[in-house]
């Protein structure tokens, strides 16, 4: 059960939150800006490289890798491959994991290795077989890990995690607002340099400043009427959301929000892409989880019954493709079968900034539904 006076309680909502999510929400533009300085100090606005890379390979643990391959793969285009490297292993623990290079990789590819741990050994094995193929190797990774030595061994770039001090006194949840943006920064500069993905400095600067406007309409001290992410915690406390996106930068923000559901407040959630959506869950919120859905007699008293488990339709939109928008045959399926909807439609901006804001809403919403749900 939700406990929707703990949203209005900014005290009582630091009490709870014992993993530094809120903070790590409302810090997200700062780590942004020290993420754009560690790159700089690593010497990636003074690199001029030899072309652009065949294809950019991505590995790391877990949803951090996920989140970072496929922003970068969104935000590139077609215009370079971006692969995710999925681990293999006996458990998700850092010493178990292990990746491999595609059989094609060679001196053409970059490899990008994005880690909020840096201990893996199987990440270190990668990057000396990498090196043996010619493969560029970058990484961000903390600072002082064991990940550092494995990339000088092969003439690699290495840029420090931009991390807070309260994060390193346990480990770090893959989906935790801060450490996307900590991973994601300096691989947008660095591919920014490789002409793979548009994002100068400048832009960088507006994404930190978005994250900052959220923070400022999201943060713990706005009240529930005006705060659109603690709005949406309140509407998912007792609902199975339904996560529909429309619009290219909006369908990995609608992932993420899947991804942070799951790992942070312990809710599961179901995610699609407009108009595949409208075919894939229609007959999902005609049946047992739509809101009119009671098969038992309609008058029985339902005081000591836990409430039944109904689905929230979730429409996360960025400019649609060609100003043709799904949105309202999404809203007509939904209001058809009785079913909420909530919606989140970014400011205008560029799509690096668009995205930045339905992250950033989101991230708050899950946090907010963690703690008041006492996740």
């Amino acid at each position: 059960m939700l406990d929707e006076s703990l949203l209005d309680d900014p005290e009582a909502l630091a009490r709870a939150d014992r993993r530094s999510l809120l903070r790590g929400a409302a810090e997200a533009g700062a780590r942004v800006r020290t993420a754009v300085r560690h790159a700089a100090e690593a010497g990636i606005p003074d690199l001029k490289p030899d072309g652009r890379p065949r294809a950019v390979l991505i590995a790391g643990p877990g949803l951090a890798a996920t989140g970072v391959a496929e922003l970068l793969g969104t935000l590139g285009g077609p215009s370079c491959p971006v692969t995710r490297l999925t681990p293999s292993g006996v458990a998700p623990a850092a010493g178990a994991l292990r990746w491999e290079l595609p059989g094609w990789a060679g001196p053409v590819d970059l490899l990008l290795v994005a880690t909020p741990d840096g201990t893996e050994p199987g990440l270190e094995l990668l990057i000396d077989e990498a090196y043996r193929r010619g493969c560029t190797v970058a990484a961000v990774a903390p600072a002082g890990s064991p990940l550092t030595e494995a990339v000088a061994g092969a003439h690699g770039l290495f840029v420090p995690m931009a991390s807070a001090p309260y994060e390193q006194d346990e480990p770090l949840a893959a989906s935790a607002p801060g450490v996307l943006w900590a991973l994601l920064t300096p691989l947008l500069s660095l591919l920014d340099r490789t002409g793979l993905v548009s994002a100068p400095p400048e832009s960088l600067q507006k994404v930190a400043d978005r994250l900052d406007h959220v923070a400022e309409r999201c943060g713990p001290a706005i009240a529930a009427y005006s705060n659109p992410a603690k709005t949406l915690a309140a509407e998912l406390a007792e609902a199975l959301p339904v996560i529909w996106t429309e619009g290219a930068s909006a369908g990995p923000a609608g992932r993420r929000f899947t991804a942070a559901l799951a790992e942070l407040a312990g809710r599961p959630a179901l995610t699609a892409e407009l108009p595949e959506a409208l075919a894939s869950h229609s007959v999902l919120l005609a049946g047992a989880l739509a809101a009119g859905a009671d098969p038992d007699d309609f008058f029985r008293d339902r005081v000591e019954e836990a409430q039944a488990l109904h689905a929230r339709v979730v429409l996360l939109r960025d400019r649609p493709i060609g100003g043709i928008s799904a949105a309202p045959a999404a809203r007509e399926l939904a209001l058809s079968h009785d079913t909420a909807i909530s919606e989140l439609e970014p400011e205008e901006g560029d799509e690096l900034e668009t995205l930045a804001e339905l992250i950033a809403v989101t991230d708050f919403a899950a946090v907010y539904l963690a703690l008041a749900s006492g996740a």
